[in-house]
Formats: structure tokens, C-alpha cells, sequence
């Protein structure tokens, strides 16, 4: 049976949020939606302010679909504010459409399956449950920015390239192993890129024993579809370099971030500051916050098995690369060492900082000089790129790739320009 509408609500409307998070202002007859989506069909439930049920129905994901579902949930008065269950998969279209309607839209995680044992579990429990997640608060973040989707696209496909580029790889290992031994004696000292191009360029038509024709066609087949796949990840990650640095070029352009781990962090914080509201929430997000692994005497923190394992990878990444040619990082680490920090314990405590810088890049993506103008400049006053290197204290690749614009880092090109300008 369907509860009367919300209209009968007094005029003094509370308001829900966590304390220093977001905020909804309700109005009289104002309705929280919930949404659970699916492949083909959303269900939509709405409740008042007070968690009264008052209808659910369902519609097909399709725009007509979107918009009858927001003409449902306007039926019963103001839509203050609607949780979708599944922002970034199914629920994606609905969450536009909402959107782009004025809406406030919240993401709802699923819920956890001690609740959907005790009350069970349907399209319509759901989608109540989404909407009493917002009324309680527990679904404060807001939806990931849409122009992320293009990022999380490429890099997608990308992660698909290298596994597929490395399954490759192995598998010509593996034949290589059992291959005969003309075959095997042949290409045994040869490996990587040398390895691939030199079976990509065998011609197994002229060999006469059927067996070592048909391995060696094998193996001219993997390594053809190693070289595609190689030549795939490239482009992709460059396309994705040109996207991040224009989505965020404060973020690649910090040292050891790369378009890789950039792509990956953008995708996590959703490229919404509203998403970010503490720097202890991105922590948690990425699985760098410190977790309690005191016991006795001993008085110490361990790294978190929580969160975002893919942006955790990226920050590990990132500490990696810092530790080796961070000058900065490395004296950092020195300090730490002397403190007793060592192994996990140091890298746990790099990431958290880490993490603190690239919110700070997350919510602050102003532009970063050009550096294309530094190999004119350079060329221009007739100085050498050995010369150069000896000069800023770093290596002939890194210059190199400052210089094409392949590799962005804000501080060093400043650097450079600075000494470039006073040679």
C-alpha cells in the first residue's frame, strides 16, 4: 500500500549530514530517493524525512527510463537529495540524468551482508536501503566528475594490453622450453624486444620438419601479437599522459608521478574535490592510513590492508621512484633511519605523506609552466646536453624527457630554466 505523500510535513525541515562533511537543507514536502541499478532496470524507492516508505517502482535504463524515474520521485514532493547504489557502473546514466535535472546525488556503497542476511534481500529492500543510507548520513560522497570516465576508460583498456602483451611473453617462454632443439639452440640467448622482433621476422614456411614449422609458426604468431599489443600500450599510455595533463597537469607534473599513477589516482579521488573532505579520508581511501599494531611496550603503527589497493599500488609507486632519485626523499629517508624507521615502517610513513601532497594536487590542479621552450633555449646559448646534465645534477634522460614534454616535473624545469637562463 502506498503512504501518503510528504506534503503533510511540518515546515520545519532538520537537516542530515556528518557534522563538517555535506549538508542538505530540507524543504517542506521534501523526498530522498534510493536507487538500486542493474544492466537493464533501475529501481527507485523515495521515503520523507522521517524514513517513511512512500512508493517504489522500477524503470527500464534507458533516457525516457531516467526521466520517469525523476518524475516519480518528484511526484511526492522536493527531491532533496538521491543515493544511487553503483555511481561508476550501472547507475552511471542515472546519476548523469539526475544531475543534470539540479539534483543532489550521493553515492551508496552496498550494503553490508550481515544487514542483507537479517532483513534479506531484493530490488526494492535496496533501493530503500540507498535512501535511508543518505537520510542517516552514511552515504555522504558525491559522485565521481564525469569527465573522469575518459580516463578510467584508457586506462582500462591499457591494463588489458599489458596482461594480455605479458600472457604473450610467457607463453613464448613456455614453447621455447619444449621447442625443438634447432629452434631452441637458435633463439636461447636472445631475450625481450630481441627476442620478439627476431621470432616476428622467422619465416616457418622454409623449414621442412613439420614439427619445428608448426612451433616456429606458433611462435611467430605470439610474438606478431606481443609487438601489437606493445605498440597499443604505448599509444594508450600516451593518450593518457596528454589527458591527465590536461584534467590535472599540477598532478603529473610532481615528482615520480607518472601518467600511470596519475590516471589511477584521478580515477580513485573521482576528480571531485567534494569527495575529498580530510586528508585522513584520502588516506583511508588509498590504504595508506596508519592502523594501530601496538602490543606491550611496543608502541608502532602498520601499513592498512584497506582501501583502494590500485591507488595504494600508485603511491607505493611513487615512493619507489622518490626513494631512488629524490635527492629530497633520499636525505628524508637518511633521517628516518637514524630514527629507527626502517623498511615498512619508513615506506608506510612516505606514503602517508605522499598521499597528503597529491590531495593537495587533487584539490588545488592550477597550471604548470610550459617546458618546451628549454631545449630552444638550451641550444640557443650553444650548451650540450652532457653539459647540462653535469651542471643540474641529474641524468641525459630526464633532461631529455623534460625537454619533449614527455616527462612533467614542475620543480626541476624551474630548476633548469632558472640555471639555463643564468649560463
Amino acid at each position: 500500500m502506498t503512504a501518503a505523500p510528504a506534503t503533510s510535513m511540518p515546515t520545519a525541515m532538520p537537516t542530515i549530514g556528518p557534522g563538517a562533511g555535506w549538508v542538505v537543507e530540507f524543504e517542506v514536502a521534501s523526498v530522498i530517493g534510493g536507487i538500486d541499478s542493474h544492466a537493464d532496470t533501475i529501481h527507485v524507492a523515495a521515503i520523507d524525512v522521517v524514513g517513511r516508505d512512500l512508493d517504489d517502482a522500477e524503470f527500464p535504463t534507458t533516457p525516457a527510463g531516467y526521466a520517469a524515474a525523476l518524475a516519480f520521485l518528484g511526484s511526492f514532493g522536493v527531491i532533496a537529495v538521491i543515493g544511487i547504489e553503483g555511481t561508476s557502473s550501472y547507475g552511471a546514466g542515472i546519476a548523469r540524468a539526475a544531475q543534470a535535472a539540479g539534483h543532489a546525488v550521493r553515492e551508496v556503497t552496498r550494503p553490508d551482508r550481515s544487514e542483507r542476511r537479517r532483513v534479506g534481500k531484493s530490488d526494492s529492500i535496496d533501493a530503500y536501503a540507498a535512501a535511508r543510507a543518505v537520510l542517516a548520513g552514511r552515504a555522504d560522497a558525491a559522485v565521481k566528475d564525469e569527465t573522469i570516465e575518459a580516463i578510467r576508460a584508457l586506462n582500462n583498456v591499457r591494463s588489458s594490453a599489458v596482461k594480455a602483451a605479458t600472457a604473450a611473453m610467457n607463453q613464448i617462454h613456455s614453447l621455447l622450453i619444449t621447442a625443438p632443439a634447432m629452434v631452441r639452440e637458435k633463439y636461447r640467448g636472445l631475450k625481450g624486444d630481441k627476442l620478439v622482433d627476431a621470432l616476428a621476422g622467422c619465416r616457418p614456411d622454409t623449414v621442412i620438419d613439420t614439427t619445428t614449422r608448426v612451433v616456429l609458426t606458433g611462435l611467430r604468431m605470439l610474438a606478431k601479437r606481443h609487438q601489437y599489443l606493445t605498440a597499443q600500450t604505448e599509444d594508450l599510455e600516451q593518450q593518457l599522459r596528454d589527458l591527465v595533463a590536461t584534467v590535472n597537469p599540477t598532478l603529473i607534473s610532481a615528482r615520480g608521478v607518472g601518467p600511470i599513477t596519475a590516471a589511477q589516482l584521478l580515477i580513485t579521488a573521482g576528480a571531485n574535490p567534494d569527495r575529498l573532505r580530510t586528508e585522513a579520508s584520502f588516506a583511508a581511501l588509498c590504504g595508506v592510513a596508519p592502523v594501530q599494531a601496538s602490543s606491550g611496550k611496543t608502541r608502532r603503527h602498520r601499513l592498512s590492508r584497506g582501501g583502494d589497493r590500485a591507488a595504494n599500488c600508485a603511491l607505493h609507486t611513487i615512493a619507489l621512484s622518490r626513494l631512488q632519485h629524490d635527492p629530497r626523499t633520499r636525505e628524508w629517508a637518511d633521517r628516518q633511519r637514524a630514527r629507527g624507521k626502517q623498511g615498512l615502517e619508513l615506506l608506510r610513513i612516505l606514503k602517508r605523506a605522499i598521499a597528503r601532497e597529491v590531495r593537495h594536487h587533487l584539490l588545488d590542479p592550477h597550471a604548470v609552466p610550459i617546458a618546451t621552450d628549454l631545449r630552444p633555449l638550451r641550444e640557443a646559448k650553444k650548451i650540450s646536453l652532457k653539459a647540462a646534465v653535469e651542471a643540474v645534477g641529474t641524468n641525459q634522460i630526464h633532461i631529455s624527457r623534460i625537454e619533449r614534454g614527455i616527462t612533467h616535473d614542475a620543480a626541476f624545469a624551474q630548476r633548469y630554466r632558472n640555471w639555463l637562463n643564468s649560463a
